[in-house]
């Protein structure tokens, strides 16, 4: 009788959760590190079974002078469940691994925004959009795909898509 009181309990909790009842200003100690995603950027990945997927929707915030983190969702609705996530990371450092290592998981976000189909979004300032899209083109990006496609709930499957147009590094 206990476990299912227990998990009535634990039931009760998600659907509280679920609802935005739980998320009370009592429960915040200030800023968290979900904040500060405020860089918008639009962008199609290569699926790894060779189809296009997406657009996918970019939330980045800066954590280092080298490494830019982005939260990906295929919608901007607020209950959009987060699909993967997506590292820039500074050629100096990418650049670092074996080739076929970053082949396999990397890709140029300089040749990837050459191809037209990245969108900087929410940014009315062309001056500003164009230093961001310079910033991201000195970087490579590796994208950890966690809820694929047609999927229920993420099982703990984990896919390395691509940027469109791919190809292996150019030395710069």
């Amino acid at each position: 009788m206990r476990h299912s009181i227990r998990t009535l309990a634990v039931m009760g909790a998600f659907s509280l959760l679920a609802m935005g009842c739980m998320s009370t200003p009592a429960m915040s100690n200030g800023p968290g590190p979900a904040q500060g995603y405020d860089i918008h950027v639009q962008a199609p990945h290569m699926m790894p079974d060779g189809t296009p997927g997406g657009p996918f929707h970019h939330y980045c915030k800066g954590i280092n002078d080298k490494i830019l983190q982005c939260l990906l969702f295929e919608t901007t609705e607020a209950n959009a469940p987060l699909v993967a996530i997506e590292y820039f990371v500074a050629k100096d450092l990418s650049r670092k691994l074996p080739l076929i290592q970053w082949h396999r998981f990397f890709h140029d976000h300089k040749v990837e925004i050459a191809t037209g189909r990245v969108q900087i979004l929410g940014i009315d300032d062309p001056e500003k959009v164009k230093a961001i899209a310079d910033a991201a083109a000195k970087t490579d990006g590796v994208i950890y795909h966690l809820w694929q496609k047609g999927q229920e709930f993420p099982d703990g499957t984990v896919t390395f898509p691509q940027s469109l147009g791919h190809s292996f590094p150019q030395p710069e």
